[in-house]
């Protein structure tokens, strides 16, 4: 699987400068870790999975990025990071690829996964029509207690919208935690930086925090046929970067789920690309 460290190499790159000209790594107000780690969960579903790559070829499947979906019975609206879709209609011509967001993300790929992605049928970003995957990631990078209220009810709306919408769409929910024992917001410090005044620091009681977050997620709703409510997979990726600048680990080892739980990533992957096969094969 290749989606944590896409991610952790991607985050290692400061992005663009904020409304303080602050560049930072990882910006709460920023949706581009959403992004770019959903990118990485559709590469490895796609490399996963025979059926999703054979309906690329035949162009049954186009991709929707923050694409709204809205609850049937609520009117519910929430917008989804990444969805792999039925084509609401003709592909018009010259529109963004799944393989162009790589440039158009600014997403740095190792040779292997360069080879691997040239080997993957190309996908369209296209009007969407009958949602087949949805996908919604979510980070808590500081203040993890603080956060969890935020954390669960955005991930809780999300599942709740897209089976709302079709109960037969597979839910996928993508969190990422930070596991470092410091870390520098850029919500506290943009504004106190450009101002010529010192960074504060935010500190964090690790590996303690990072697992509030795991017990939090561990209450998510989840699902394991096509009625009720709850996600159809959730993946956790664990990172450890301060936010300075400086590098950005994947946590393999403790607290980060290990291979068997229902939030490994790996697991994520091969029971969603196992799901789609199973639900799927008709279209």
């Amino acid at each position: 699987m290749h989606g944590p460290e896409i991610l952790a190499r991607f985050l290692a790159t400061p992005g663009a400068p904020d409304k303080y000209g602050q560049r930072w790594q990882y910006n709460s107000r920023s949706d581009r870790h959403s992004k770019v780690g959903c990118w990485g969960v559709a590469f490895d579903l796609l490399s996963q999975s025979a059926l999703m790559r054979a309906h690329a070829e035949a162009g049954k499947i186009v991709l929707g990025v923050n694409h709204e979906m809205r609850d049937f019975h609520t009117d519910r609206e929430k917008v989804l990071d990444l969805v792999i879709a039925r084509p609401a209609a003709g592909v018009p011509p010259g529109v963004q690829t799944f393989s162009g967001l790589v440039q158009h993300y600014g997403i740095d790929l190792t040779g292997p996964e360069q080879r691997a992605l040239a080997d993957l049928p190309e996908i369209h970003v296209a009007p969407v029509g009958a949602v087949l995957v949805a996908l919604e990631a979510k980070a808590t990078m500081t203040a993890h207690v603080k956060s969890l209220p935020r954390l669960y009810d955005e991930l809780n709306s999300s599942h709740l919208a897209i089976h709302g919408a079709s109960s037969q769409a597979l839910a996928i929910a993508y969190v990422q935690i930070n596991n470092s024992t410091a870390f520098l917001s850029s919500v506290i410090n943009s504004e106190r930086i450009s101002e010529g005044l010192p960074a504060k620091m935010s500190t964090h009681r690790q590996p303690a925090d990072t697992q509030r977050v795991l017990d939090k997620v561990a209450q998510m709703p989840r699902r394991s046929g096509k009625s009720g409510n709850g996600f159809d997979a959730i993946g956790v990726t664990v990172l450890d970067f301060v936010n300075d600048g400086g590098p950005v680990e994947v946590v393999t080892d403790d607290p980060a789920p290990q291979s068997g739980s229902n939030f490994h990533y790996d697991g994520m992957i091969v029971r969603m690309a196992h799901e789609y096969d199973a639900t799927f094969a008709h279209i």
